[in-house]
């Protein structure tokens, strides 16, 4: 093999698109320490920290909240198949690409899905949700709190309730909402949580956070069967991070270390003003895009503030537009399924939701949209104006 490799050096982006987001040179910093042993008692204390802090984001005082070695969508498959065993029916709702993945694990999983779905750029309907409840007997109810593939934000008021009135547990997914908006775990009564590191708690992709009470324990200590997986069996897992210590797999080290960082400046900035950030963000983002002629996908009361879903004007090209901002190093995301070429998605997550960043799109967004031939007025003065508000 002749062939040599040079040092791989890519470029630095402002990754404005649906995730990852950009990570904050403190957290960068962080995985640059030296690597511990997985049981070493300093690395023992690194895990302590994760866990307390985990719980302060996830607004909870579930003993079991750990990250699981894996990305965001191990976290789904953990919540999912820890609790399902052969022939449970689940409640799952449907409005965009992670709702359906969490259908394709229920049935990989041996469970049956019983569908509530909504059109993609829309919320589920509650009313729907109570009905397919009470006409099954649900092993639990699943939904997307932040639709990443569409901009979607699902009110969570009330849906513990509903479901623990019909013996379902609540399970949640808060990969592009936890540390943006309030999630509120115990406050929801939300049975099992689960995250990503990548979006709005700041930190590289390869952790999944994720939190379970006792109720949803209990159910899994009560299962006939094992749990599908063995390496995401959370009664093992717990084991490892509990204080038994009990070697299950050699965690990664580093990405401890980041996660421990990005929640360490969530806590130092506080929870209420890192929501306030998002949002006040969000909202300069929207004005901007209204300003320059053009539409959010979403309406105004089921908005992610943290993904941003922009509808394509008539006539422009949504690839072109995007390389032309990548061109810049500012990337942006495109629709999926059926929103593919109709939606950018506008990512302002973590340490990417500033000002700062909210101008840098608008203006590249502006240049590229006259380029490609839409004509429009520039978005930055509409969004400074939010900020001077």
């Amino acid at each position: 093999m002749n062939k040599s490799y040079e040092r791989f050096q890519p470029p630095k982006r402002v990754l404005l698109g649906p995730g990852p987001s950009p990570v904050d040179d403190r957290v960068l910093s962080a995985m640059a320490a030296p690597v511990l042993g997985h049981l070493d008692p300093l690395f023992l204390q690194c895990m302590d920290d994760v866990q307390a802090l985990l719980r302060y984001v996830f607004e909870t005082e579930n003993r079991v909240t750990v990250p699981i070695s894996a990305t965001g969508s191990a976290g789904m498959e953990a919540a999912l198949v820890n609790i399902i065993e052969p022939g449970d029916e689940v409640v799952v709702c449907i409005n965009g690409v992670f709702g359906e993945r969490m259908r394709d694990i229920i049935e990989r999983a041996g469970g049956t899905p019983i569908v509530v779905e909504a059109k993609w750029g829309e919320a589920i309907d509650p009313r729907k949700i109570e009905s397919a409840l009470k006409s099954s007997k649900p092993r639990a109810l699943s939904l997307v709190h932040a639709e990443t593939s569409t901009g979607v934000l699902q009110d969570l008021s009330g849906l513990g309730e509903m479901a623990h009135e019909c013996g379902a547990l609540l399970i949640v997914d808060a990969v592009t909402s936890l540390a943006g908006h309030p999630v509120g775990v115990d406050r929801n009564g939300i049975d099992i949580c689960y995250s990503g590191t990548q979006k709005c708690i700041g930190a590289p992709p390869g952790l999944s956070p994720i939190t379970f009470n006792e109720r949803a324990l209990d159910r899994i200590r009560s299962r006939k069967s094992k749990v599908q997986s063995w390496y995401l069996d959370i009664t093992m897992v717990e084991r490892y991070w509990g204080d038994d210590r009990t070697y299950h797999h050699t965690a990664p080290i580093s990405m401890n270390y980041a996660l421990r960082e990005a929640l360490r400046l969530i806590h130092e900035e506080g929870l209420e003003a890192r929501w306030a950030r998002h949002e006040l963000n969000h909202r300069a983002l929207v004005a901007g895009v209204e300003a320059m002629g053009m539409s959010m996908a979403v309406a105004p009361e089921q908005r992610l503030w943290s993904l941003n879903a922009v509808s394509v004007p008539e006539g422009v090209d949504d690839a072109k537009v995007r390389g032309r901002l990548l061109e810049e190093n500012i990337e942006i995301g495109g629709g999926l399924g059926p929103l593919k070429g109709r939606i950018w998605r506008i990512g302002l997550m973590g340490s990417g939701s500033t000002r700062e960043n909210v101008r840098l799109v608008l203006d590249a967004l502006h240049r590229a949209l006259n380029a490609e031939g839409f004509e429009c007025p520039t978005g930055v003065e509409a969004a400074e104006a939010v900020y001077e508000n």
